[in-house]
């Protein structure tokens, strides 16, 4: 059996392969209430269909002034809870296991007339400043994070990732360059997300591993670097994660930290260092489209789980693929056995 497709355990979590759908915005919730809509529907059941392990579903946010823009998901409100429901049950049908990546994107709410953040500081100059959260105020956010995972877990999913990447309400605490804060949430940079995780884990199931998504460098002028990056996963780790995602960027514009990559694997030596030093299993990301290097990063234990973003967005049908070209069989239903 290939690397990839062998079966992958995690506490509860039981995957039949490694393959994993990474959360990826759609914005396509049109009539702006956050809800998931058919195409919702058909994009992820079409990609447990194609042979998928884990299918992450994107970017969903704990609050209104939380998204993205107008047309990003949301978990606010108990309205949401069944849309999801729709798309995990179908997805179940087809041995996928689903996430659901739990959010907020602070000061990068496009849409939001007043966005939020740890400090009163714009993305960039397209961007409104940011409300400065009181003390008080950052303690609510954490409650929504709370019953966001909690709805999420009534609609049935098999595990929740916080994002705490790409310069989002967590990163943006978790980072000297967006928390200028004096009170305890500045003093260490890491508590929100501690508190978040703790929260979480106080309304999931035992056995249900809780994933964070973070970004291992940054790419600003004074960015964080690896070093950071393993530290950070540490105190998470210890309030919580089970799984990290590794990623990287997404806090503002590119300077003396380097440039991101673009080459196949550019972010595998991140995740590789992770899982080591913090010893836990961690989900590679960064053009890994090509099933040979998805099976190299895994027989050089290098990460446990490989995440296909654009390539899946490209085919449905990624997973099926790889099991035909490493092990000679097909992923699909039987209604598809004819095309073998």
């Amino acid at each position: 059996m290939s690397n990839l497709f062998k079966p992958f355990i995690c506490k509860g979590l039981e995957l039949k392969n490694r393959v994993v759908m990474p959360p990826m915005c759609q914005y396509s919730a049109h009539l702006k209430d956050g809800i998931p809509t058919d195409w919702h529907f058909v994009h992820y059941t079409s990609r447990a269909i194609g042979g998928t392990g884990l299918i992450i579903i994107e970017m969903t946010n704990v609050e209104d002034r939380g998204r993205i823009s107008d047309y990003c998901l949301g978990i606010w409100s108990d309205e949401h809870t069944a849309a999801f429901k729709r798309i995990i049950d179908e997805c179940h049908k087809y041995g996928a296991k689903v996430a659901i990546q739990i959010a907020h994107a602070g000061r990068k709410a496009e849409d939001a007339p007043n966005p939020i953040s740890s400090s009163p500081i714009a993305f960039n100059e397209k961007y409104k400043v940011p409300h400065e959260l009181s003390t008080i105020e950052v303690k609510e956010v954490i409650e929504k994070f709370k019953k966001g995972i909690e709805r999420a877990v009534l609609a049935g999913v098999d595990t929740v990732e916080l994002h705490g990447a790409h310069g989002y309400l967590i990163h943006q605490f978790s980072s000297s360059y967006t928390n200028h804060r004096t009170d305890e949430y500045g003093q260490d940079k890491f508590l929100f997300g501690k508190e978040i995780i703790e929260s979480a884990k106080s309304v999931m199931p035992k056995d249900m591993p809780l994933i964070m998504r973070i970004s291992a460098v940054e790419y600003v002028d004074g960015g964080y670097d690896l070093d950071y990056a393993v530290e950070m996963a540490k105190a998470y780790r210890d309030a919580g994660v089970d799984i990290f995602h590794i990623s990287s960027g997404g806090e503002g514009p590119i300077g003396s930290g380097g440039r991101p990559g673009s080459h196949p694997g550019y972010q595998v030596k991140f995740a590789e260092r992770i899982k080591h030093e913090v010893g836990t299993p961690v989900i590679a990301v960064g053009n890994l489209d090509n099933a040979i290097l998805a099976e190299s990063v895994l027989g050089n234990k290098e990460a446990d789980l490989i995440a296909v973003g654009r390539g899946m967005l490209a085919n449905p049908y990624w997973a099926n693929n790889a099991s035909l070209l490493l092990e000679d069989k097909p992923l699909t239903p039987k209604p598809y056995e004819r095309a073998y």
